[in-house]
């Protein structure tokens, strides 16, 4: 190991750090404009030119503000709560690589924190611990909304844990690999043709539906829905710790529209050979917003739905098909073996 290889590791670690809390802001301000035109208004035009430093201008005022502490809440269990949500999401992206490998004479970067070989298995286990944070902050508010806010995210976030760790196991199976950076690889062929998207469709589908419950987008918002609930499980949350929240839902969807991107669409490679000559960064970039455009755009065209719909859906509709597609891939693979075709 070279002697500037943990300096290497902690830019790295700088940088992703700054990069998803710059990008999760982004995002507000993408949202709240998207979501404006959609709905035939301006969206924020007043901070910056265009509204731009809106994001900015709300996480000052946020940061400013009294931080308030119920007075017959937990309090312990009410301070630690917003970090046992955010910690969990930020560790998970030192296992998302970003872009190819870049050279540089002799020397070769690898843009990931952390190459590991079980890299999707440790994003499923760090972001199923971010249900922790969720009940604590609303149990330990002592506030009916939030308690109530807390235990309809809980059975969510649980419910659709199930589906979406169903959903990869066919990435996986074709792949061959938990490393995310080997799933690209595998998609790798010079036309999306061979991108997942295309051979696990279905999986797709289920999958983004669980990105959308996990991360509370609506119109699977149940746990914080404001003509219900006021605000859901941060309801006594004010100041920094209000922000923290906010920081880290915004954070998880940046997160599983990533992995989203990496499973299904190709990562960073091209859709076609012929466009290689663009920075596998900058492709990755597009895709990613690509993505989270198209769920604002479902979170603007469908209503709410009933919480028991959202519970019936994942258990009734997803899951029979997540096991259908398991057992579908597995198939096809055994069938392909026993012929010598290569899948």
């Amino acid at each position: 190991m070279e002697w500037y290889y943990p300096f290497i590791v902690l830019a790295k670690v700088v940088i992703v750090l700054i990069g998803v809390s710059l990008a999760a802001y982004i995002n507000v301000y993408f949202f709240r404009k998207e979501l404006g035109r959609m709905q035939s208004r301006m969206g924020p035009n007043r901070v910056g030119p265009e509204g731009l430093l809106q994001s900015l201008a709300d996480a000052v005022k946020m940061l400013i503000k009294e931080d308030t502490i119920p007075a017959d809440s937990d309090r312990l269990l009410f301070k630690i709560g917003p970090a046992l949500l955010i910690i969990p999401i930020f560790v998970a992206f030192a296992v998302v690589p970003f872009s190819n490998d870049w050279s540089f004479g002799q020397t070769v970067l690898h843009p990931v924190i952390s190459n590991t070989n079980v890299g999707l298995l440790i994003v499923l286990a760090l972001t199923s611990m971010g249900v922790y944070g969720v009940v604590m902050g609303g149990w330990a508010s002592n506030n009916k909304y939030g308690m109530m806010g807390s235990l309809r995210a809980s059975a969510q976030m649980i419910s659709y844990e199930v589906t979406l760790g169903l959903s990869v196991i066919g990435v996986v199976m074709l792949a061959h690999s938990l490393n995310l950076g080997d799933i690209v690889e595998g998609q790798a062929s010079g036309t999306f043709a061979t991108w997942y998207i295309v051979r696990q469709f279905p999986a797709f589908i289920i999958f983004f539906a669980g990105i959308m419950a996990e991360s509370a987008r609506p119109p699977f918002d149940l746990p914080e829905a404001e003509s219900e609930l006021v605000a859901g499980y941060h309801v006594e949350y004010s100041g920094a710790r209000f922000f923290i929240y906010q920081t880290a839902e915004w954070s998880a969807m940046l997160l599983w529209v990533c992995v989203a991107v990496i499973l299904f669409f190709g990562g960073w490679l091209p859709p076609f050979g012929a466009l290689s000559f663009i920075p596998g960064w900058l492709w990755f970039i597009a895709k990613c917003y690509a993505l989270i455009f198209t769920i604002i755009w479902v979170g603007a065209t469908w209503p709410r739905i009933r919480y028991d719909e959202l519970m019936t859906l994942n258990w009734k509709v997803f899951l029979p098909i997540g096991i259908a597609n398991f057992f579908i891939v597995a198939a096809w693979k055994t069938i392909a073996a026993s012929l010598g075709v290569g899948v």
